[in-house]
């Protein structure tokens, strides 16, 4: 058999292994809130693997082994603050949000939750938060698709837009068919087959050199990336730069990134379909160490890169201009074509995983948020689901026609859509669960603005138009404009009544109880309050 033949046989496994989960889910997806929540009875390991997957994605794979590949270790900036926030959004945001979302009329997405915790009876917030979702949602489905073409050019010296149809085509008939229970166990798995993945190649890879030692100076003394990079003596330094200002930039844009967690859709709608607060902290504990180990995976892809294709100068990296196929190329060459096209999987995976996701949480805001909570109100849980499906191949679609371009950078569609929900959702999602004062108008002044900055700051940098301003990301901007807004308009308006301060306070009590008291049935608490 070719090489051809292998990978594509490996993929094919893949593929009708993703699509067998999907129709199980089909088959325990009874109602509407199974379809978007999957009945809140996710267990805390699938929780954390499925949102760090769908979070991850291509860039975990491509994007950040590509970064630091080019620039050096002054990338690291972003993988510290995705870890950091990563964690930090376990330990405050998932007990409370998990006990507040059940409290709060049973609320299933973002958008609800926040219209329910704040008595928002004008739907002006739970609009709004579904129009933010739809816009930056679509850049964020693109980005996968930019990967998943990269993904066929690199693997399978196939076109870039065939690569699109096919990996797109895939998530959206399990997305269709099995719902919230189809996207969390496939995101489980690849999750699994991307922590296995961005391990053994970095081990083989440095195994396979003739001397290993050289991954530590060659890209410091030597061109590299078949010449076209200059050596750079700052490589390893976290704090390379031009100047102290630019250093500083530098370092808190990266570590900007974690804030994005809080305010990111399709990741803490995981934590509002954990099985009760309590599993919170075991979701804590598996996150965090998936998530630091694949990172250290990646990054090790990035420094062994330039030793390895020096030491094999027959071989180049596919993309010589965003080099975002690295790991792609050395896992193409360090193993059998069947061994290596299951580890590629592993971006297949990562890309996957993400768009079903993302696709599942825009379905939801235009059926659960914008349909529903402004149109009809009573409409049937049959009609729901029809209509939430017929959105997954709507939000595909617009996706597709975005990521048509084959130059779009995965890492730059990835960034400005993360900072467009960190700077929307973050401040408020906390302020909701934490500030006892918020109100409705505070809330849609601070996802307004936040937005909006985010948009300008960033979008018109992506597009073209403008540079950002002190080459600052704008996830900074934008949650500082987030919070002031909605900090002055809280305090400027009427105070929220009695009912929700007092639904703040049993549901701050609930999720205390629910984690000093393991034994108590969470659920029958929140329904008899």
């Amino acid at each position: 058999m070719t090489e051809h033949s292998w990978f594509i046989t490996a993929m094919v496994i893949y593929l009708l292994a993703m699509l067998a989960i999907g129709l199980w889910s089909f088959r325990q997806t009874d109602e509407y809130e199974d379809y978007m929540l999957g009945g809140r009875s996710l267990h805390p390991f699938v929780a954390a693997l499925s949102a760090g997957a769908s979070d991850m994605s291509g860039w975990l794979l491509m994007g950040l082994p590509a970064a630091i590949f080019l620039s050096g270790f002054s990338e690291l900036w972003v993988a510290i603050g995705l870890v950091i926030g990563g964690g930090v959004n376990w330990l405050i945001t998932a007990p409370r949000l998990r006990s507040y979302t059940e409290l709060a009329h049973n609320s299933i997405t973002v958008p609800s939750f926040l219209e329910n915790r704040l008595e928002d009876r004008s739907h002006a917030l739970r609009v709004i938060s579904g129009l933010v979702i739809l816009l930056f949602f679509t850049f964020y489905v693109a980005s996968g698709m930019v990967a998943g073409g990269r993904y066929f050019e690199s693997t399978f010296e196939s076109s870039y837009m065939m690569g699109i149809l096919v990996i797109a085509g895939v998530t959206v008939v399990y997305t269709f068919v099995g719902g919230f229970l189809a996207v969390s166990y496939t995101d489980a798995v690849q999750g699994c087959i991307m922590f296995v993945a961005l391990l053994i190649v970095p081990v083989m890879a440095v195994l396979s050199l003739d001397d290993p030692s050289t991954i530590w100076n060659f890209q410091t003394d030597h061109s590299y990336g078949s010449g076209s990079i200059e050596p750079n003596p700052e490589w390893f330094s976290l704090f390379s730069g031009d100047s102290g200002t630019m250093v500083f930039i530098t370092v808190i844009s990266g570590l900007a990134w974690g804030l994005g967690y809080f305010g990111q859709p399709h990741i803490i709608v995981r934590f509002m379909a954990l099985r009760s607060p309590k599993d919170a902290k075991a979701g804590f504990g598996y996150g965090v160490s998936w998530m630091g180990l694949s990172m250290l995976g990646a990054v090790f892809v990035a420094i062994i890169g330039p030793s390895f294709f020096e030491q094999n100068p027959d071989l180049h990296i596919t993309d010589q201009t965003n080099y975002e196929t690295i790991f792609l190329d050395m896992g193409r060459i360090l193993f059998h074509p069947l061994i290596a096209g299951l580890v590629l999987t592993a971006v297949l995976a990562a890309i996957m995983s993400t768009i079903s996701s993302q696709l599942l949480v825009v379905s939801s805001a235009l059926v659960e948020d914008i349909y529903k909570g402004l149109f009809n109100r009573n409409a049937s849980d049959s009609l729901l689901k029809m209509l939430s499906r017929l959105a997954v191949l709507a939000v595909a679609l617009l996706a597709f026609f975005i990521a048509r371009n084959p130059d779009s950078g995965v890492l730059s569609l990835v960034e400005f859509a993360w900072a467009g929900f960190g700077s929307a959702f973050g401040p408020i999602i906390v302020a909701a669960l934490y500030w006892r004062r918020l109100n409705a108008p505070g809330a849609i002044a601070g996802i307004v603005a936040g937005a909006v900055v985010a948009f300008l700051w960033g979008g018109l940098a992506n597009f073209g138009v403008m540079e950002k301003p002190f080459g600052l990301y704008e996830m900074i901007p934008g949650v500082l404009a987030n919070i002031i807004a909605m900090v002055t308009v809280s305090l400027l308006t009427k105070a929220p009544s009695p009912t929700v301060t007092a639904m703040f306070d049993e549901a701050k009590r609930l999720s205390h109880v629910a984690q000093r008291n393991p034994d108590e049935d969470f659920s029958e608490a929140a329904r008899t309050v």
